[in-house]
């Protein structure tokens, strides 16, 4: 341990600082990141103890930090302009810090790798001055209630102990906006570890299922038909052995492992979670992650904010949708390939003028998809099948006011299809470069006097849920034979842009 003067909090303890070391492996990399982390996470758990056991004297703080990683890069590099990611724009020293290296490890592999390949330079593993924040090195069940009770010398515990600061937890650098001190370096990857641990603690709190089962292929969808349609499935395919998935998690942690004769392991939560997830797991995260987000925008602005850390290969939504053409069919689906963006939750984000594209990875296999589980192609599919602009709103039962001028505008836009989560989920895509994709159900057409109603409900969803979620599930499978490099499409990059995907 050791100890320094402050002049704005007084006497700091801390590890023994490790400075920055050049790496060619990156596994050796991802090793070192590991090594600082837990040594400086234990570190401010055993002082915590102490804290609790004996109290601190006043003015003595703990305090470890982040660990990090850094390239120096002094030359343009002419890489494979195929490439969205991988290489840094121009020539500059470049730092993010890591939280959590081992739940990442494949991701960081991956990122630290190319780097090293397409500039030819070492990369830098070694400790930040970002704090970790005492709340943020605890995981699983481990928490610590709150930052305002009083030790036995009357001194709050955090007086002692750095506590998550919103001044450094933002989206600035997907957003844009960043703009760094003097000489300080620019990032490197979209999210920082602060901005990370955020999220992977209000995953847990969300969706009642730690963050180390989240998969890579995730499926938002806004009705408990279709949890309970995966869950079946996924009973059925780990039963069977195929698809070489692993086992199902579902909230409370609960367990299922592969086999004929599986038993689950795990509790269910006492209370419903607010979006309760479920993780058809495989190895190297490249299962199916199921998430259902309920109703509207503002959900599924907030879980995607936090699954986004995660950096997931592709995401989609399958939910229901209002029809808009009188040619449409209960039952129908639509594949959105642009969107009205009326719900209102991203616009300070990502403004409405910015354009939505359509991402033709995720749009071609969706659209394979469902010609191979449907059985329809060409100018048949377009029997049960519109490609088209869907609109999405803030506002559930706009039936009820004078919607004239929304009919307008929603005629202007040429959109077929009405629901108020897909836009949110597509632009929060585009804005944390993850890929995209929406695929509807057609519920009912309000426009034309078929109202959603509790009887015609319950017959559409028997017949039409378990074709539109094989649908969304085939795709995924086919999104993940596509090499990493194919499916990141160069279409969510800006011109300025981090190195890390």
């Amino acid at each position: 341990m050791t100890m320094r003067m402050d002049d704005g909090i007084g006497l700091v303890s801390q590890p023994p600082l490790i400075p920055f070391t050049g790496y060619t492996d990156p596994q050796s990399a991802v090793s070192q990141l590991v090594s600082i982390y837990e040594r400086n996470t234990n570190f401010i758990r055993e002082n915590f103890k102490r804290y609790m056991q004996e109290g601190l004297p006043a003015k003595h703080r703990i305090r470890a930090c982040y660990p990090a990683i850094r390239i120096r890069v002094d030359t343009y590099q002419e890489v494979d302009s195929r490439l969205s990611y991988g290489h840094v724009v121009e020539p500059g020293t470049y730092m993010t810090t890591v939280t959590q290296p081992e739940l990442f490890s494949d991701y960081l592999m991956e990122q630290i790798g190319l780097l090293i390949r397409n500039h030819g330079v070492p990369v830098e593993i070694g400790e930040s001055d970002v704090p970790i924040p005492l709340h943020f090195s605890f995981f699983g069940e481990e928490y610590v209630e709150g930052v305002y009770g009083n030790d036995p010398r009357g001194n709050a515990l955090r007086d002692h102990f750095d506590v998550p600061n919103l001044a450094v937890t933002d989206d600035a650098i997907v957003n844009g906006t960043w703009a760094g001190r003097p000489n300080e370096p620019l990032p490197l990857a979209p999210f920082t570890a602060p901005r990370v641990d955020y999220s992977l603690h209000r995953l847990q709190h969300y969706t009642a299922t730690a963050p180390e089962y989240f998969q890579s292929f995730v499926v938002f969808t806004n009705y408990q038909f279709y949890v309970d349609e995966f869950c079946q499935w996924a009973r059925e395919v780990l039963k069977s052995g195929e698809g070489g998935y692993t086992a199902l998690v579902e909230p409370g942690n609960v367990v299922t492992p592969a086999g004929p004769d599986a038993k689950s392991t795990g509790l269910p939560p006492v209370r419903t979670p607010q979006m309760p997830s479920y993780h058809l797991m495989r190895d190297r995260q490249l299962g199916i992650t199921l998430i259902n987000i309920g109703v509207g925008p503002s959900n599924a602005k907030t879980i995607t904010d936090h699954v986004a850390v995660l950096r997931p290969s592709a995401w989609i939504m399958l939910g229901h949708c209002a029809g808009l053409r009188t040619t449409q069919r209960l039952g129908d689906y639509v594949l959105a390939h642009g969107y009205v963006r009326e719900d209102h939750v991203l616009d300070a984000d990502l403004p409405p003028w910015v354009p939505v594209p359509p991402l033709a990875e995720i749009q071609v296999a969706l659209e394979q998809a469902v010609t191979d589980v449907a059985g329809l192609a060409d100018w048949e599919l377009k029997r049960i099948m519109r490609t088209g602009t869907v609109a999405s709103i803030d506002n559930r039962n706009w039936e009820l006011r004078d919607h004239h001028e929304l009919v307008q505008r929603l005629s202007q836009s040429r959109a077929i299809a009405l629901d108020m989560e897909s836009a949110t989920i597509a632009a929060n895509g585009f804005r944390f470069r993850v890929p995209y994709g929406t695929l509807l159900c057609v519920s009912d057409k309000p426009l034309h006097g078929e109202l959603k109603l509790p009887g015609m409900a319950s017959d559409f969803y028997h017949t039409q849920v378990t074709q539109h979620l094989r649908i969304g599930i085939r795709a995924l499978e086919k999104l993940r034979d596509m090499p990493p490099a194919r499916l990141h499409s160069r279409k969510l990059r800006s011109f300025i842009e981090t190195a890390f995907k």
